[in-house]
């Protein structure tokens, strides 16, 4: 069930955020942790759906709301400008906040901690796991930017990634990111998808998405989402739910 909730920031306000929770009582030692970050076209339906998702597999599963302090615009901007430089940001100290928050639940092991990006949100999860940030032992890139410095991502924590390779904009990143990790030796399952495109993975049915259909190509592909989902789920039970 899900449940909308405040996160407290550092300067006094607060970030919206919706939480969903497995069914039943929570384990002695707690659920693994998730922390779900949005694609730019914000807090949409299929955004939601993958919190629920994550519940269903075992998952206590938070998804902040990065555009809702402040006009859209604002933050948008501030979400670019980020992207762009590298540099963390407003998003990345909400992603922490976020993190802090459910870590410190007492049905949640802050220990065993996992984060997931798609899109704009997909560049913001392996920017902010390349940190090292307490209790986040792995993340998941679909379809996000990737430096081109592989030197940024020297401290990253293991990396599962998909992309559509018919996502003219982002798969070359799909592939720089396997090269990265290669390079440097850090564990990771990156897959490019040749039939599928941008937001191949929850169907990305926002208005300003149908309106671009080249190059990136958005919308559902069925059986590279299945097996992009059943590869991503693995790679979080063997790396974040398991206890050792």
């Amino acid at each position: 069930m899900r449940q909308e909730v405040r996160i407290p920031l550092p300067d006094g306000s607060s970030l919206g955020a919706t939480v969903a929770l497995p069914d039943g009582t929570a384990p002695a030692a707690g659920w693994p942790g998730m922390v779900v970050v949005h694609e730019i076209y914000g807090v949409e339906p299929e955004m939601l759906d993958v919190v629920d998702l994550f519940a269903d597999h075992g998952y206590a599963a938070i998804l902040p709301d990065l555009y809702s302090h402040g006009t859209r615009i604002g933050c948008l901007s501030r979400a670019m400008h980020q992207l762009m430089t590298g540099k963390p940001g407003r998003p990345a100290a909400d992603i922490d906040a976020t993190r802090q928050w459910l870590a410190g639940r007492e049905d949640v092991d802050g220990g065993r901690l996992g984060v997931i990006g798609f899109c704009m949100g997909g560049g913001f999860a392996l920017g902010y796991a390349a940190s090292a940030p307490p209790g986040v032992r792995a993340a998941s890139v679909n379809y996000g930017a990737v430096p081109q410095d592989r030197e940024e991502l020297r401290s990253v924590c293991p990396v599962v990634g998909s992309y559509g390779g018919r996502d003219l904009g982002f798969r070359s990143h799909g592939a720089r990111l396997r090269e990265h990790m290669r390079a440097l030796g850090i564990e990771h399952d990156v897959e490019i998808y040749p039939a599928a495109g941008h937001s191949f993975l929850t169907g990305g049915h926002h208005p300003i998405a149908k309106l671009a259909v080249f190059p990136l190509r958005h919308g559902l592909n069925r059986p590279a989402a299945d097996d992009a989902w059943q590869r991503t789920f693995e790679f979080f039970d063997k790396h974040v739910a398991n206890h050792e």
